[in-house]
């Protein structure tokens, strides 16, 4: 048996009404649990783009994919998790912050690439965009400073060099039409 690990699907969809709730109902009738999901416009005009972050293993993974691919709005499925991919969350963090703190919270940004969006006299808030794991040691270091707000984006991914979808003339894999 395989183990469980985060995969990351890359979803191309139709770019219409009740489309994000059919797929998140998907996963809630299969009882797959999504840790990040995040939609937004593609390059091609009526296409949307998922990106769903989920605990599976090899099996659960090949379902997961079937299912999506029964669905009508669903152009293409990759699971990227082993591939060569760019993955990046923006998180939002406003903190406590007297004067005499502020100069401190300035250099961890540095260290951390992040950079300030807004300063008052007793609040900053950051901008951090990167790996899940850098945005989770940024807010591990701020934490004791005293974090009031945080939002957090879900994954964006895609993978590195020259793949590219052609989501104009989809070919449908095999896999599409298998039973899960």
């Amino acid at each position: 048996m395989s183990q469980s690990v985060k995969r990351t699907f890359a979803v191309f969809v139709e770019d219409k009404p009740g489309v994000l709730n059919r797929v998140a109902s998907l996963f809630r009738r299969r009882s797959f649990n999504i840790d990040s999901l995040n939609v937004g416009a593609t390059h091609e005009a009526g296409v949307s783009r998922m990106t769903i972050v989920c605990d599976a293993d090899d099996d659960k993974a090949k379902r997961i994919e079937a299912n999506l691919y029964k669905m009508v709005n669903v152009l293409w499925v990759d699971d990227i998790t082993h591939k060569q991919s760019i993955n990046r969350v923006l998180a939002l963090i406003k903190l406590n912050c007297s004067r005499e703190q502020r100069d401190e919270i300035l250099k961890i940004c540095e260290v951390f690439r992040a950079r300030a969006i807004d300063m008052a006299p007793d609040r900053i808030t950051i901008e951090i965009t990167g790996p899940q794991d850098k945005v989770e040691g940024l807010v591990s270091v701020l934490r004791p400073v005293g974090i009031l707000e945080l939002v957090q984006t879900g994954t964006v991914a895609m993978t590195r060099g020259v793949e590219k979808h052609d989501l104009a003339h989809p070919t449908v894999p095999a896999s599409r039409h298998s039973a899960a």
